[in-house]
């Protein structure tokens, strides 16, 4: 079973509340604060899609960027040798 949800490029993974009896979470990957909530699959997902495009709205009202969600990958740049070496060859690395 999936517990993510996307839409327009933001992520979140979904919690249930068992206390409310309510599914719940907020947006992944950004500092700013998006959160939504529903108590079926249907009002989470709307109420996910109405969250993102409010938040992107209001920016666009406040003259401001909207935050754009991390990736969670890491880039890492080694030398061309280190990158071509393979495993077995008899030449070491330098």
């Amino acid at each position: 079973m999936m517990n993510v949800m996307n839409y327009k490029g933001y992520t979140a993974k979904i919690e249930f509340d068992p206390r409310d009896n309510i599914f719940w979470r907020k947006v992944l990957g950004i500092s700013d604060s998006i959160t939504f909530e529903g108590s079926t699959v249907a009002e989470l997902t709307a109420d996910f899609h109405n969250a993102i495009d409010f938040y992107l709205a209001d920016c666009t009202a406040a003259g401001r960027s909207p935050q754009k969600p991390v990736s969670g990958k890491l880039l890492l740049r080694v030398p061309l040798e280190v990158h071509d070496h393979q495993v077995g060859r008899d030449q070491e690395l330098p």
